[in-house]
């Protein structure tokens, strides 16, 4: 494992080894009344935060009053988690779209739900299909494969950064992608370094009429824009518990369509047919061998019912309205760039003349209180070049239901008071 996760780095260290007080911790700042000083957080593409006070208290609840283990025993304790478990199967299978709660499979988190749907769908021999604006979570697994001569993939234009693309455009680069070998078709719904996003239901459509099954990364839009797996054809569908439906880290989810059963990717002891050397045709236990999560399933359910109260639409206005705020206001800082400024959404990328993007985003952790934002390639290094971003990367500025206007102030006004490397 690499030293950065085992240690903090000396310069993150010293800058705040004279903060801590008890029960506030490394990330708040002290200002010079000596109150302490809460960051601006920027980085709710790579999770969420703050998190709901209801997710917190579920999260408490679970661990102090029945913190049994799922699925492992009749006691009341096993069965009181049992049904929290349940609860979130079947919340998740109302939001998305889908009648049988038993097909919603817990996973580690969205990655692990799509190497599941890419390794446990495709054969050797057959034939996959991406898009041009892939997060590493799906090319990574397709290039795996391809590598070891198990299948072929190719990539079907999305046209993101071209200001007249329509979804015509996009779909016939699809169908011209497709042959009769094409076995998946697997795709972000929403991009994770811009507001790019894709026609679900029009490509679910074409996929179904080429005979090619349908899997879609939610990573960025579960929680934010509608989706509903029947209505739109999805097959497989990979989404998180800690971004858009504002659980903790910790638990993922694929939820499959109607005759959709991919091979197991691990093997062990789901409660189920314990004398079997096989993991049984029981779903969901047939994907979810050893323990679950469950402190955090209770807190992504407590997360899905905070979303349905406020509603995705909701979040998916204020979101798309501070990044428009923003994007048009570092159209007005000399030497800032802003990446498909024709694209309105709550994640805006942007770098700076003559400045690395990992220099923008430590000049703006140490200004003030901290403006906590993500430089470099967000592992999407496919999308990055697809929207032609220079080498070393760029900065990403993510919004959430939490932040306000004046959190995007604050990071405009530290733009404009200088960047690191040049003057002014």
């Amino acid at each position: 494992m690499s030293g950065r996760y085992l240690r903090m780095p000396a310069s993150v260290s010293g800058r705040y080894s004279g903060n801590r007080r008890k029960g506030i911790g490394m990330i708040f700042t002290t200002d010079r009344t000596g109150r302490h000083a809460f960051p601006v957080y920027l980085d709710n593409a790579a999770t969420s935060f703050p998190k709901p006070p209801s997710v917190l208290r579920a999260v408490e609840a679970c661990l102090e009053r029945y913190g049994g283990n799922p699925g492992r025993g009749s006691h009341r304790l096993a069965l009181r988690a049992a049904e929290e478990v349940y609860a979130c199967r079947v919340a998740a299978a109302d939001m998305f779209g889908l009648s049988d709660p038993a097909r919603v499979i817990f996973t580690q988190n969205t990655t692990a739900a799509l190497n599941l749907a890419i390794k446990g769908i495709l054969r050797r021999g057959e034939r996959a299909v991406c898009s041009d604006m892939e997060h590493n979570a799906v090319f990574r697994p397709l290039f795996r494969l391809a590598g070891e001569g198990g299948i072929s993939f190719d990539r079907f234009q999305t046209f993101s950064a071209v200001p007249e693309r329509t979804d015509a455009m996009l779909l016939s680069s699809l169908e011209h992608a497709l042959s009769r070998r094409t076995r998946l078709v697997v795709c972000a719904h929403a991009s994770n370094i811009c507001p790019a996003t894709l026609p679900l239901a029009a490509i679910g459509r074409l996929c179904h009429a080429h005979g090619a099954l349908f899997a879609v990364d939610a990573a960025q839009s579960a929680g934010v824009l509608d989706i509903n797996m029947e209505e739109m054809q999805i097959d497989a569908l990979a989404v998180p518990g800690h971004k858009g439906l504002y659980g903790p880290m910790g638990a993922g989810i694929l939820l499959l369509g109607k005759g959709i059963r991919p091979d197991t990717l691990l093997e062990g002891g789901n409660g189920l047919d314990s004398l079997s050397g096989g993991m049984g045709d029981d779903l969901p236990e047939r994907y979810e061998p050893g323990t679950l999560p469950l402190p955090a399933i209770a807190g992504l359910r407590a997360g899905i019912e905070f979303v349905r109260r406020v509603t995705p639409e909701a979040i998916h206005e204020k979101e798309t309205a501070l990044g428009v705020f923003l994007r048009d206001a570092l159209t007005e800082v000399p030497g800032v760039h802003v990446a498909v400024p024709h694209l309105a959404g709550g994640t805006v990328l942007f770098r700076a003349d003559g400045v690395s993007s990992e220099d923008i985003a430590a000049r703006l952790d140490a200004a003030g209180s901290g403006i906590c934002v993500r430089p470099g390639f967000h592992c999407a290094a496919l999308a990055h070049r697809t929207l032609g971003t220079p080498e070393g990367g760029a900065v990403r500025a993510s919004f959430g239901w939490f932040n306000t206007r004046r959190d995007a102030e604050q990071l405009i006004q530290s733009l404009r008071g200088g960047l690191p490397g040049r003057n002014g």
